[in-house]
């Protein structure tokens, strides 16, 4: 059976990235996911569509068809204030590299790396971690079928029942705040992961992260 809309498709992928090979997944743990649903890049199921069971595939993304270019403005000074829990400030959670979970004014969840603390800011760069990244992809399909209807009205792993928190009922994130943004494979070796959003996350092939950013940790 040929990979098209509604298509449940099994896969295993690995991803490079200015040389280096930044995820990947397994047989013993493949991505998973609908094509034509949203859960992937555009271009990633394009370049898939039509694929057999046993097909390799490899192929380019540039950052135009994957996360865009680095964005100025959404490189953002937000005060201490919005990393409280409980009324008290997350200090540990404010270490430049880090990356944390934030919530949009819409409700949604997105990666933010701390660039620099300051006395009374953090410096935040909101961007996708993979914006300006030209997007290596290779791997091979492992199984594909139709989806049923249930799977198509609730997702795949139930990702559209439990969509309240913004990414489709991803897995929570470090560093104590239970937001759903981050990897998308984060049980992977590599850290966070990059395929999608589905039911682990907001990763490299999924959909963008929600704009109007400028809320605190989650």
């Amino acid at each position: 059976m040929k990979i098209t809309n509604h298509s449940v498709v099994e896969l295993i992928y690995d991803l490079n990235v200015d040389g280096q090979l930044v995820d990947h997944t397994t047989k013993e743990k493949p991505l998973d996911f609908i094509q034509g649903v949203g859960s992937l890049l555009a271009k990633f199921e394009e370049n898939i569509a039509g694929l057999e069971p046993g097909e390799k595939f490899a192929f380019t993304l540039t950052p135009e068809e994957g996360y865009g270019e680095i964005e100025q403005e959404r490189i953002i000074d937000l005060p201490k204030a919005a990393f409280e829990v409980n009324g008290k400030v997350r200090e540990d959670l404010l270490v430049a590299g880090k990356t944390v979970p934030m919530m949009t004014a819409s409700g949604g969840v997105i990666p933010g790396l701390i660039l620099e603390v300051k006395e009374e800011t953090v410096k935040m760069d909101l961007n996708h971690p993979m914006a300006g990244k030209t997007l290596n992809f290779s791997g091979e399909i492992l199984s594909v079928r139709e989806a049923t209807e249930k799977e198509l009205e609730e997702g795949l792993h139930g990702e559209f029942v439990h969509s309240n928190c913004g990414c489709h009922g991803g897995h929570g994130e470090e560093g104590g705040c239970h937001g759903c943004g981050g990897g998308c494979h984060g049980d992977h070796e590599h850290g966070e992961g990059c395929c999608g959003e589905h039911e682990h996350g907001d990763g490299c092939c999924g959909g963008h992260g929600e704009g109007d950013c400028g809320c605190g940790c989650h």
